[in-house]
């Protein structure tokens, strides 16, 4: 959804609507806002300050307005303007939800401790592998706290009930996507994945119909390709799940479901630890919701795994 020129923000929520009560209303009301689904209108500035708020969730800076200003580059009066477009009669109705969570983040103290070891000069090898490694479970941790289960639950019933599934991610989250496929694979024959080295993007989407659906990942920075791909896909009539890193992912507005991954580490590139553990959490879920058929296909597997002589 292309940004509005920044303006002073009115509401256009009904008077009768309460604001968000919890931050993963929050969070829900950010995706219905990236998808036009809500008559809430935030200006640029606005709708970027919020998607970081929702990032610092725990964050001491959501102490103060002034500390939160400071972090987010903003004014205070812009966070007042923005508590008041999302229905809150000001800054600390909406600082009370904010503040639901617990302050210190999961995971935080290993980090600290990993930090800690790293800063103090001895940079060793252990030190460094045991602070990316608390970087990833905390994502972990995220991930599970800040699940939509009705988003979840959404995409594995689309996926599930869909005839034909196709999972699409360039660059890292190419291995991702293959990684996808290969677990819905071992539940269902009729999943491809959208390789422009196969049959090429346009092709693959060509084989798809009205009713099939297509996983788009990516996260910040976001491969336009893949963005363009998932808007076209949702043009011509396809079922759209996202596999994301925020409510304000320009996947989410072309998405029916939208998985949002935390991904936050000092690894060199995006992170896709967490990314890896939802996959793995949205075959399983799959995979129970056709326990029987299920059961056939990998026992069909196993067995031609078998005749092959694959394993030893």
């Amino acid at each position: 959804m292309t940004a509005e020129p920044e303006t002073p923000h009115t509401a256009a929520r009904s008077p009768a609507e309460a604001p968000p009560a919890t931050v993963a209303e929050l969070r829900a009301l950010m995706v219905a806002i990236t998808r036009g689904e809500v008559a809430v209108s935030l200006g640029a500035k606005a709708q970027a300050a919020l998607e970081k708020i929702l990032d610092l969730q725990g964050s001491p800076a959501l102490l103060s307005i002034t500390a939160l200003a400071d972090v987010l580059e903003v004014s205070p009066s812009t966070l007042t303007r923005l508590a008041h477009s999302l229905g809150y009669s000001g800054f600390p109705a909406f600082q009370r939800v904010l503040l639901s969570v617990q302050l210190s983040d999961p995971g935080a103290f290993y980090t600290r401790h990993a930090s800690a070891a790293l800063e103090g000069g001895s940079g060793t090898t252990r030190a460094r592998v045991a602070q990316l490694c608390r970087e990833n479970q905390t994502n972990i941790d995220r991930f599970v706290e800040q699940l939509d289960t009705a988003a979840f639950e959404a995409a594995v019933a689309m996926i599930m009930s869909a005839p034909r599934v196709a999972v699409y991610g360039i660059r890292q989250f190419h291995a991702m996507a293959s990684f996808v496929v290969y677990g819905l694979r071992m539940i269902r024959s009729d999943v491809t994945l959208i390789d422009s080295n196969s049959l090429g993007i346009a092709e693959g989407l060509a084989l798809l119909s009205k009713g099939d659906v297509l996983i788009s990942a990516s996260c910040a920075p976001y491969s336009a390709q893949v963005v363009e791909v998932a808007e076209t896909a949702s043009r011509i009539g396809l079922t759209t799940v996202a596999i994301t890193d925020r409510a304000s992912s320009p996947l989410v507005g072309s998405s029916q479901a939208a998985l949002l991954v935390p991904h936050e580490s000092s690894f060199l590139s995006n992170s896709l630890g967490a990314f890896i553990v939802a996959a793995e959490c949205l075959i399983n879920a799959c995979a129970a919701a056709r326990p029987e058929q299920v059961r056939a296909a990998l026992q069909l597997r196993d067995q031609m795994i078998e005749r092959l002589g694959i394993e030893i």
